[in-house]
């Protein structure tokens, strides 16, 4: 029941955004990442993204992606995505997204070569067979409610010696469970790191901007929902870091 609740909170979230957001504002929507491992020099239009940027660097680093064909699922407002193509020089970057509204937006705000959008389901994904040299996929999948058939179409559409970049969050009582999915796809395992410390940092750095930007945008009376949805300091979601009950992975997958 919690889980439904929570899911409809966020769906008002999402409509919020689609709706209100008219300059664009917010392009990002991960929790980011901060670490003495990673300094990037970023556009001073991009500065105000720059955890939930360093977070697509850290994860699209973990192999080189230049002149590579690209696939991010659950791309959301697109922010990340413009910024591998901008930053990382891969050859073309589509992104994928269920939600229409948010697609709308990436392909109205986002113009450089090479860099589509297009509406999908991470779980049938409407690509052909080997298409893809990476596909990347940054805190979207803890919604899937079928996370065997989406790491079954990633492999699929991937190249033979294609890499899957996958990152997201799971209560410490779920991560078995990935741990087991993740264990039966067809992926090598070239990578497996926890990263929830320089999530939380992320999210404690980040906590004075985004609650401007919230109290900006939003009603008052939803100031509270966006604190909760962006995870800032003293919100029940970032005390779950704090307390290790929520856990941030990264891997790196080979097919």
């Amino acid at each position: 029941m919690k889980d439904k609740i929570k899911n409809v909170y966020f769906r008002i979230w999402y409509w919020l955004i689609s709706t209100i957001d008219k300059n664009a504002e917010i392009t990002f929507m991960n929790y980011g990442y901060s670490g003495e491992n990673i300094k990037i020099k970023l556009d001073e239009n991009d500065k105000k993204n720059k955890y939930s940027a360093q977070l697509y660097h850290y994860i699209a680093t973990g192999i080189d992606i230049e002149g590579k064909d690209i696939l991010e699922v659950g791309c959301g407002r697109g922010g990340g995505l413009s910024y591998i193509k901008r930053y990382l020089s891969p050859n073309s970057a589509t992104g994928l997204d269920l939600n229409k509204k948010a697609i709308e937006f990436c392909n109205m705000h986002y113009t450089e070569e090479r860099l589509d959008f297009v509406q999908g389901n991470a779980q049938r994904l409407n690509f052909q067979d080997g298409f893809f040299d990476v596909v990347i996929n940054v805190e979207s999948s803890h919604r899937y409610d079928k996370m065997d058939e989406f790491l079954s179409e990633v492999y699929r559409v991937l190249k033979p010696g294609g890499y899957f970049l996958f990152t997201d969050f799971r209560h410490k009582n779920e991560i078995e469970t990935l741990y087991i999915q993740i264990s039966n796809s067809k992926f090598m395992h070239l990578k497996d790191e926890i990263i929830t410390d320089n999530v939380l940092e992320a999210l404690k750095l980040s906590t004075k901007e985004r609650e401007v930007l919230i109290q900006k945008i939003a009603p008052k009376f939803l100031h509270s929902l966006g604190k909760k949805f962006a995870a800032t300091e003293g919100t029940p979601t970032y005390k779950k870091f704090a307390l290790q009950e929520f856990e941030y992975l990264f891997k790196v997958l080979k097919k």
